[in-house]
C-alpha cells in the first residue's frame, strides 16, 4: 500500500510539474502575444516602432520585424512542449510535428528575422553584436538538435534543445530587465540597453549548461 501511494504521489507532482510549467509558459505567452496585437494594424508609428522612424522605410528590416514579432510568440509556446516526458515517449509522433514546427519557424523566420533586426538594432554597435550573435547561436543551436535527432542521438539532441528553448525565452528576460534594471540602476541609455542586450540571453545559456552538466530531466 505504501509503494502504490508513493506511485500515486510522484505521478501527481509530475502533473503539477507539467502544469506549473505549460501554465507560466502560457502566461509569458499571453503577454507577448498581448505586446505584439497592435503591430497587427501595421502602423508605422506604433510603440517598438516609433524608435525605429530612421529605418522604418528599409524594406527588409521591416518584413524581418513582422515576421519576427508575429513568429516568436508561438516558439515561446510551442517550445515548453519539447520537455514534457508524457508526451516525448507517451506521443512521440505528436512531439516530432510539434518539434518540426518549433524548428522550422526558429531557422527558417525567427531566427533570421531576428538577425536581420540585431544588424539594426538601437544601442550601437555592441548591442547589436550582441543581438546578432544570439540570433546566430539560436538558429545555431536549433538546427543541430534537429540534426541530432535525425541521427537518433537522443540525448545530445535533449541539451541543444534546452539551450535552443533558454534562448528562445530571451524574449521574456530582455523586457523583464528593461523593467527592472532602470529602477536598479541608473546609467545613461545607451549603457543600459547595451547591458540588457547581452543579460537578455547569456545567463539564459548558463543556467540551460548547468542544467545539462548536473543532468537535468524532463518534466
Amino acid at each position: 500500500m505504501c509503494i502504490i501511494e508513493r506511485m500515486k504521489a510522484a505521478a501527481s507532482w509530475e502533473w503539477l510539474r507539467i502544469l506549473i510549467a505549460v501554465a507560466t509558459t502560457s502566461f509569458f505567452s499571453y503577454l507577448m502575444l498581448h505586446i505584439v496585437l497592435p503591430y497587427l494594424a501595421f502602423r508605422i508609428d506604433t510603440d517598438f516602432l516609433l524608435a525605429k522612424q530612421s529605418i522604418i522605410h528599409i524594406r527588409h528590416w521591416r518584413y524581418a520585424f513582422y515576421i519576427h514579432v508575429f513568429t516568436s510568440t508561438f516558439v515561446l509556446f510551442l517550445g515548453i512542449f519539447q520537455f514534457i516526458d508524457r508526451l516525448v515517449y507517451g506521443y512521440p509522433r505528436l512531439h516530432r510535428a510539434i518539434g518540426l514546427i518549433y524548428v522550422s519557424i526558429v531557422v527558417l523566420l525567427s531566427g533570421p528575422s531576428g538577425l536581420i533586426m540585431g544588424y539594426y538594432g538601437n544601442g550601437g554597435l555592441y548591442a547589436q553584436i550582441s543581438f546578432m550573435t544570439l540570433a546566430l547561436l539560436w538558429i545555431g543551436f536549433t538546427a543541430t538538435a534537429y540534426l541530432l535527432a535525425l541521427r537518433r542521438d537522443i540525448e545530445s539532441h535533449q541539451n541543444f534543445m534546452l539551450r535552443s528553448y533558454a534562448l528562445t525565452l530571451s524574449a521574456i528576460t530582455l523586457r523583464s530587465y528593461a523593467f527592472i534594471i532602470p529602477r536598479l540602476i541608473h546609467m545613461n541609455g545607451g549603457d543600459e540597453y547595451v547591458l540588457i542586450a547581452w543579460l537578455s540571453w547569456i545567463p539564459n545559456l548558463l543556467i540551460a549548461e548547468f542544467l545539462i552538466r548536473k543532468k537535468w530531466r524532463s518534466i
